[in-house]
């Protein structure tokens, strides 16, 4: 039987748990740990993204995550804390997901930028 997007995303938010922007927050603050936006870069250029995350788009992120591909991105270690977040948590919870997968311990879906910087946890804009 063919899996639904809502399937998905139930199974994967029932396995990547969620942090409040709070919580998220304190995490930013800590040691080793990499902040990912998994969402496209037009959608970064247009509002910024958080300071010091790495944008890496949905689409590229087993390729950037994985050590063993070519497109690898040196940020992605397994032994760190990795907070997601996309536009409104979809997207952050399958990526979350898939990290799990691959590998990666202590991730967390950390939802939607808007939700992030309304809270008060510093943007940048990028160009």
């Amino acid at each position: 039987m063919p899996t639904s997007v809502a399937d998905m995303l139930a199974s994967a938010n029932s396995s990547v748990p969620n942090l409040s922007p709070q919580e998220a927050a304190e995490k930013i603050c800590g040691e080793n740990v990499l902040v990912v936006d998994v969402r496209d870069p037009t959608e970064v250029e247009e509002t910024g993204k958080i300071k010091g995350a790495v944008n890496v788009s949905r689409g590229m992120l087993e390729f950037r995550a994985d050590p063993e591909s070519q497109y690898h991105d040196p940020a992605f270690e397994r032994g760190k804390t990795v907070l997601l977040y996309c536009a409104s948590g979809g997207r952050s919870a399958l990526s979350g997901r898939t990290l799990q997968e691959m590998g990666y311990g202590e991730v967390y879906n950390v939802g939607g930028f808007k939700e992030l910087a309304d809270a008060g946890i510093e943007t940048v804009q990028v160009r």
